[in-house]
């Protein structure tokens, strides 16, 4: 059974402590699955692990095969970094120059020879997109010199002889990737700990996927949107949601038999035990915004792939351990789809109590369901009870307060300790599983958010410290899980 009754954490790698000022595969990534077997949790949740662009945002990457170089551990780099916080700006070019140090190192031998053939179907192309933007730049590719940015053959030939050594490096960078993650996945299931991971629906416009499958996106000529994700105004932003990223053709994708999205899902599962399927709203029907528009509030709503495209996915990869993200607007026929094939979806704790959702209340809850106090894209358990609803939601005052009064009743609470409530809540459901984000562990406040959505600038840099995971932390977790049958 892929959804045994179990609990688990919500941590990105990036936020594990580190002497290099960002969280990585390494030491402190095993000893942290120690740390979740000890307290009694089954599952480690973690963000896409791709590699970022501006904003540094895990949903926003350069590949949706490739693995993130800042997530890799580089023996001996360290320096005076800020504990508690990922300083991107600081630690990225310093990463960048003990990274390529350490890779040029490495040797390019026969076993680097059998990993690129071995991840040939995007490997040789991500790597010379990579190489393509260092040289110019850093600019996205439909800025690129026109050989280059249209893939004409002769110019792509000619790029690759003169960006040999840049592209070498790359395959060492991932190759290491493969090893180090490969290392972990080994270590968690011998503690008895099983890795989730996070597929986003959609890919960047500025990456390798839309580069070399031109085809498979809703594009200009030129390369440039033609139309946009994202989704209409809901409870994070009065104007929607604008995510800049490339609409699938969908009927493009048919013809070729989903060939790419089979692609990408067995890669992820050669990674995960299981994988949260973000934005599974979006294979019903989607957000379609015109790609120059400023804001999500002019779209339109567009079938998605629906039914044939898992069809081909389960007849390809066999039965899936799929957790299906449907939060928002969602429809019986999405709900439909989720249930012909089987895919447990979520509930938010945090969202339980608005009067809104109110299958997201705990004794409403169902077996197959994933529970989560709350997610990356929220504000912390304690950072909600002390939100008073203006700034970051829709949410009117009078609208909060009401909230919390219903809150205080169901949960038997004053609102002391508010995190330890709302896990005891979860954990006690009859849901499968349970999922913790680690500042809710820790009852952290809105300065330990992870993301904001919405805000361009000041996400993904939560770090938590060692002594934050108290021996009497641990200990109360462990007894609630074991409590609670988890």
């Amino acid at each position: 059974m892929p959804f045994p009754r179990a609990a688990g954490v919500l941590l990105h790698p990036t936020s594990l402590p580190s002497a290099a000022g960002i969280g990585d595969l390494g030491p402190e990534a095993h000893r942290f699955a120690a740390w979740c077997a000890d307290a009694g949790l089954r599952l480690w949740q973690v963000l896409p692990l791709g590699p970022t662009g501006f904003g540094d945002s895990p949903y926003q990457c350069f590949s949706a095969f490739a693995g993130n170089p800042l997530l890799l551990h580089v023996p001996g780099f360290g320096g005076d970094f800020p504990a508690d916080t990922v300083d991107f700006g600081r630690v990225i070019p310093a990463k960048r120059t003990a990274l390529a140090a350490w890779l040029d190192a490495l040797p390019a031998d026969d076993a680097l020879d059998r990993f690129v053939e071995r991840e040939a179907h995007w490997l040789p192309d991500y790597a010379l997109f990579m190489a393509l933007k260092e040289v110019h730049g850093g600019a996205a590719w439909t800025a690129w010199e026109r050989g280059a940015a249209h893939r004409e053959p002769a110019a792509l030939a000619r790029w690759r002889d003169d960006l040999r050594p840049a592209i070498t490096r790359v395959y060492k960078e991932q190759q290491q990737f493969a090893a180090q993650f490969g290392a972990l996945r080994d270590r968690c299931h011998a503690l008895g700990v099983r890795l989730m991971g996070d597929l986003p629906i959609y890919v960047a416009h500025d990456s390798a996927d839309v580069w070399v499958h031109r085809e498979l996106f809703r594009l200009h000529p030129d390369g440039t949107l033609a139309w946009q994700a994202g989704v209409p105004p809901d409870y994070f932003s009065a104007t929607g949601q604008l995510w800049g990223n490339p609409l699938y053709d969908w009927d493009r994708l048919a013809q070729s038999g989903y060939g790419w999205w089979i692609d990408r899902v067995r890669a992820a599962l050669r990674h995960f035990d299981l994988v949260r399927l973000d934005h599974f709203r979006g294979f019903e029907a989607f957000w379609a915004i015109p790609g120059d528009h400023p804001t999500a509030m002019h779209g339109r709503w567009e079938a998605g792939p629906g039914a044939p495209l898992f069809e081909a996915l389960t007849a390809a990869l066999g039965p899936l351990p799929i957790v299906a993200e449907n939060l928002g607007m969602i429809t019986p026929a999405v709900e439909a789809l989720r249930e012909r094939f089987g895919y447990p979806g979520m509930a938010i704790l945090q969202f339980a109590f608005d009067g809104q959702d109110s299958n997201f209340l705990p004794h409403r809850h169902v077996r197959d369901l994933v529970v989560y106090t709350g997610t990356h894209d929220n504000d912390t358990a304690a950072g909600w009870w002390r939100s008073g609803g203006s700034g970051d939601s829709t949410r009117a005052p009078e609208a909060v307060a009401r909230e919390k009064a219903f809150a205080r009743r169901y949960l038997a609470t004053d609102g002391h300790d508010i995190h330890w409530t709302l896990i005891r809540a979860a954990l006690a459901s009859v849901a499968a599983t349970v999922l913790l984000p680690l500042q809710d562990v820790l009852g952290l406040g809105t300065d330990a958010r992870m993301n904001l959505p919405g805000r361009q600038q000041g996400n993904w840099g939560f770090r938590f410290t060692w002594d934050a995971l108290s021996p009497a932390l641990t200990a109360r977790l462990r007894a609630l899980t074991a409590t609670y049958e988890r």
